[in-house]
């Protein structure tokens, strides 16, 4: 419908943002969710009803009963647990079909991601999350996230392409919570026509995205990630200068370094008895660069941030996609109310859906033989 109002046609701009979304089941713990994934694997499995487990009786519903305020006894029940999910997996090794290898392994996921062995021989729950770890076995594909240092949700995340003029949005994925916004955003793009201006946040910024962007033909008006420091006060990355054909960096002094193959500029001894060096690094073997593979990209969109080359363009038409995310989680629906990416984004693309025939209405849908706008 959208495009047969060809309300979209000369429209040059979209803005990219995700948000947050709640899952439709509680968090687990370590222990819950080991023993909920043994508890799988026994109803699952034939085979498993024969291996002798000893760390509860799992077919006794409820949490294991123990003193969860006593530290050794937590300790006592996760290396047993592992213990028994480890004996299971040996146990089940041979054993073939979609739904038991799906089973098993989740239930290797969740023996594994939050364990190591310590220095008695002993299961231990690990101090830290672990990269990409499964938050609940009843929603496996939910993940944690955290929004700042202190909030975070677990679940999933909406990503929108919004066009800013009209409020429509022309693209929408859900992936878990902590899938990057950058390439999501590159790929919500696809099927669009180069030469369009792309408004996005920092969460945008990274030299991958911006040389994704930049391949396929798009201007961006995406705010840069900042440059650290070495020193507070001190000079940045883009104090230097950089020659890619030469493959060498020069710094705030002129002091001329050759870039690693592994794309590092190290000053080394020159930084000794550099005027500038209070200003530059405090490090005993003097200043080190790190320089990406898309670094002149990141340079590039800093410095067009600074000139306030397209401040104004998004200042006026990237609020309208934060706008469009506020609709989206409009009253309970920033919670997911199903398990699983594939039939959330059904629903996502089903309340995009109706966002996009409000917008419609809005700007004056009517149809008389073909679907037209009465305000164009």
């Amino acid at each position: 419908m959208v495009e047969a109002t060809g309300v979209l046609t000369g429209k040059t701009r979209r803005a990219l943002d995700s948000t947050l979304l709640d899952d439709a089941v509680a968090t687990q713990d370590t222990v819950t969710q080991l023993v909920a994934a043994i508890r799988r694997v026994r109803r699952i499995v034939p085979a498993a009803s024969n291996v002798t487990l000893l760390a509860l009786d799992y077919d006794a519903a409820g949490k294991p009963a123990i003193g969860w305020d006593d530290e050794v006894a937590r300790g006592e029940l996760v290396n047993a647990l592992v213990v028994d999910a480890l004996r299971l997996l040996d146990a089940c090794a041979e054993v073939e079909g979609p739904e038991a290898g799906a089973a098993l392994g989740l239930l290797g996921l969740v023996a594994g991601q939050d364990v190591e062995l310590d220095d008695e021989g002993l299961w231990r729950i690990v101090r830290g999350v672990a990269k990409d770890r499964v938050i609940s076995v009843v929603d496996p594909e939910a993940r944690h996230m955290h929004k700042s240092r202190s909030d975070y949700r677990d679940g999933y995340k909406a990503h929108l392409a919004v066009e800013p003029e009209t409020g429509l949005i022309t693209g929408a994925a859900l992936t878990p919570a902590n899938t990057p916004d950058g390439p999501t955003g590159v790929a919500l793009l696809e099927g669009e026509g180069p030469g369009l201006q792309i408004l996005a946040d920092s969460a945008y910024g990274s030299g991958e995205t911006l040389a994704a962007l930049k391949e396929a033909g798009h201007h961006r008006a995406i705010k840069p990630f900042p440059s650290n420091t070495a020193v507070p006060g001190g000079f940045h990355r883009d104090d230097f200068v950089v020659d890619e054909d030469a493959g060498t960096a020069t710094c705030p002094a002129g002091h001329v370094v050759a870039i690693t193959p592994r794309r590092y500029a190290t000053f080394g001894v020159r930084c000794t008895s550099c005027p500038l060096r209070s200003r530059c690094t405090n490090a005993r073997n003097g200043r080190h660069l790190t320089l990406t593979a898309h670094d002149a990209e990141l340079v590039e969109s800093r410095r067009a941030w600074c000139d306030r080359e397209f401040i104004s363009d998004y200042q006026k038409y990237r609020p309208m996609v934060e706008r469009s995310l506020a609709w989206l989680v409009r009253g309970s629906s920033r919670r997911v109310r199903y398990r699983g990416v594939e039939k959330n984004q059904m629903g996502l693309s089903t309340r995009v859906a109706a966002i996009n025939l409000r917008r419609l209405v809005n700007l004056g849908l009517a149809f008389d033989g073909t679907w037209t706008l009465l305000t164009t």
